[in-house]
């Protein structure tokens, strides 16, 4: 799992916590920027060390089951920078459009920008999930670029159809979906049935 410098850290807590519960083993790197974004949403400081990392992110999710790896993102010689190194696939989430202007460019200045350029040269799953609005048209020219070259692009957009009663089920539902380009079922989600029928 990658967490950019975008807005919405909350997709990426409950990300995690769901993916520890249900026994998958996390790799996580966050950038610089998450750093910053952290500071300014939540007021607290994300540690550098990784080992701290890991129970920063605990904390913040509350599980304390399941296999979780934090990488620091200037570690390139890390396991999840080869592609020998086996996965389901990678989530960036939140994906902010810079780290979706340098993986359409093809640039790999951090470890979340190579562990990402690796799932696409292998042919992996790569799922983005931009929560920047509205997109400009590079946006939309990169976010292009990277669905042409193999990449699943899941914007942070809630449905409602599941009537959800708090944010939290608006945000659980724009996670079920990045996890579903994954083939991981593990959030609790009230799934389309199709329409309730009404008798006249």
């Amino acid at each position: 799992m990658g967490v950019s410098g975008a807005s919405g850290l909350i997709y990426a807590v409950r990300a995690v916590k769901f993916l520890l519960q249900a026994g998958y083993p996390v790799d996580l790197v966050a950038s610089k920027g998450a750093y910053q974004v952290w500071r300014a949403e939540l007021g607290m400081m994300m540690p550098s060390q990784p080992d701290q990392q890991a129970e920063f992110w605990r904390s913040q999710t509350q599980e304390a089951g399941g296999t979780l790896i934090c990488h620091s993102a200037t570690n390139l010689g890390a396991s999840i920078a080869s592609g020998s190194y086996r996965t389901l696939g990678m989530v960036v989430i939140p994906c902010s459009m810079a780290t979706v202007g340098k993986l359409a460019a093809g640039l790999s200045s951090d470890l979340l920008e190579r562990a990402a350029d690796v799932q696409l040269k292998e042919g992996g799953k790569l799922v983005l999930v931009p929560r920047e609005t509205p997109w400009s048209l590079i946006h939309l020219r990169n976010l292009t670029q990277l669905a042409e070259a193999g990449a699943r692009v899941v914007p942070a957009i809630p449905a409602w159809y599941h009537q959800p009663q708090t944010i939290l089920d608006l945000v659980d539902f724009v996670v079920a979906r990045a996890l579903d380009q994954l083939q991981v079922d593990c959030v609790p989600l009230k799934r389309w049935q199709g329409p309730i029928s009404s008798e006249e």
